[in-house]
């Protein structure tokens, strides 16, 4: 197994869960709630869901580019931007989810010709705040971008579910029922 095979089909199934919950909050919310929801948070210090939202964007548009070894697409640019101004300016559902498809039409064409990596490859991983941190690409993808993405992803669903938007665990991992045996699913009551 690759890292581009842990991260691709990570990214792209959980964005679209990410975009299938938002959708389930506008059929389920009035307009003006469902959309007030990008504001919510779950703790005063963290960011609202408009910028879990676009962090976890960053993270699958980053991962895709350090590990091809090119410069960062302008594109993180314009979500980091989005996301740190998004309790002023936190967009609609639909600007949302038109993020998330953005980022699985750039994560889809750069695996579609990912070179090989070397997992011992160097990748310098630079923060706002000046920290740097040396790491190896099987080190970046293991202990930073994937664990990174998922803390966005899951800050979304848990926002979701504290502004009670009907969401189980089945929307979290609705990926896996590709895998279900058939006869396996238990009867509904």
């Amino acid at each position: 197994m690759t890292l581009t095979d842990m991260l691709v089909p990570t990214y792209v199934q959980m964005l679209g869960a990410l975009s299938a919950w938002l959708g389930k909050a506008g059929e389920q919310k009035p307009s003006g709630e469902a959309e007030a929801l990008l504001l919510a948070r779950l703790a005063p210090d963290m960011f609202p869901l408009s910028t879990q939202i676009r962090f976890a964007c960053v993270q699958a548009q980053e991962g895709m580019a350090r590990l091809r070894g090119e410069a960062l697409p302008p594109s993180i640019t314009v979500l980091l931007e989005e996301g740190r101004n998004a309790a002023e300016r936190p967009g609609s559902l639909a600007d949302a989810r038109a993020r998330i498809a953005e980022t699985l039409a750039i994560v889809e064409a750069a695996a579609a010709d990912m070179p090989d990596v070397d997992p011992e490859m160097p990748i310098a991983h630079a923060l706002p705040q000046g920290m740097i941190f040396d790491l190896t690409a099987e080190q970046y993808v293991r202990d930073w971008t994937l664990p990174q993405f998922y803390f966005h992803v899951m800050a979304a669903y848990a926002i979701l579910r504290a502004q009670d938007v009907a969401l189980g665990k089945a929307d979290y991992v609705a990926h896996m029922f590709a895998y279900l045996r058939p006869g396996t699913l238990p009867a509904q009551p």
